[in-house]
């Protein structure tokens, strides 16, 4: 099949390779973007897969904890400005509230909210505020103690990241400290068991034939493999990682030592996975002089 200008394009944005690197990779793949990326890791051309970090979305995420239970929402508007605005965040405190006794954000949408729904009440925002909006998503944490941490906050309880903890024993200082260290190195997922077997399964096949390039005996192949399986699972597993307040522990060791369990964990940030168009600021110039 023929390779088009924009595919390179995009696996060159999503792997640093070079372009002539991005072609080749595509055409030894037929067009299978994560074929090709899989292939630049296993040449050695590509440091990582790594998602754009480009979102069509500001906002506020807000973070609420009553008893066990703690929940976190995000509502987006298309400028920062927006997430200032007292309206707004008084809007945002009153759905994080709501939240609190929902499961799900379909649910929250319906809610009643003085009178009417969630989402009328927004529209109504979106009327009076003059900028579209979106509630987009919830999730919660359940465990014996929940504790909450804003990063870059814009007011009490909301702000660009929230993040959640559940534990069972240990004390709200250690979950505080980790729920920074969440906010600062973003887990994929709790533990080996909570990551998706897929994304496992891709992994150690990449890091298979990056082993096998090396042209080393089968059982040097093997450990080579297995260590580099552990060095992943380090870098994207909550309890693996080693502890931003302590680098020599893992963040599973220092909750034993803290007499902790963490049960699970939520790390939301405005506007994560959701791309927009990015226009070069030369191109941005020369449109505003346009008029």
């Amino acid at each position: 099949m023929a390779i088009t200008a924009q595919q390179v394009k995009e696996l060159r944005e999503t792997t640093g390779a070079g372009m002539m690197d991005a072609k080749k990779a595509l055409t030894e793949t037929d067009g299978d973007m994560q074929a090709a990326i899989d292939w630049l890791r296993t040449k050695g051309l590509a440091k990582a897969a790594k998602k754009s970090d480009r979102t069509a979305a500001e906002g506020l995420v807000a973070v609420r904890v009553e008893g066990g239970t703690g929940v976190a929402v995000e509502v987006n508007s298309e400028t920062d400005f927006v997430a200032k605005n007292a309206e707004f965040q008084e809007f945002v405190t009153q759905v994080a509230e709501k939240a609190l006794t929902l499961d799900d954000v379909e649910a929250l949408k319906a809610a009643d909210l003085g009178g009417k729904s969630v989402a009328d009440t927004l529209t109504d925002k979106i009327a009076t505020i003059g900028e579209n909006m979106m509630l987009r998503r919830m999730a919660k944490v359940e465990g014996p103690t929940v504790v909450s941490y804003v990063h870059n906050a814009a007011a009490p309880g909301m702000g660009q990241i929230g993040v959640l903890v559940a534990m069972k024993g240990g004390d709200e200082d250690f979950g505080r400290k980790v729920a920074m260290h969440i906010a600062a190195a973003s887990p994929q997922a709790l533990n080996e068991a909570a990551l998706d077997p897929e994304v496992l399964e891709r992994e150690r096949r990449v890091l298979t034939d990056q082993a096998r390039e090396s042209g080393k005996p089968e059982q040097v192949i093997e450990k080579m493999i297995e260590g580099r399986m552990k060095k992943y699972l380090g870098e994207v597993t909550l309890l693996g990682q080693a502890f931003v307040i302590d680098p020599d522990k893992t963040v599973a060791q220092a909750a034993e030592e803290a007499g902790a369990e963490i049960l699970g964990y939520v790390r939301m940030a405005v506007g994560e996975g959701v791309e927009r168009e990015e226009e070069d600021f030369a191109a941005e110039v020369a449109k505003a002089a346009q008029g």
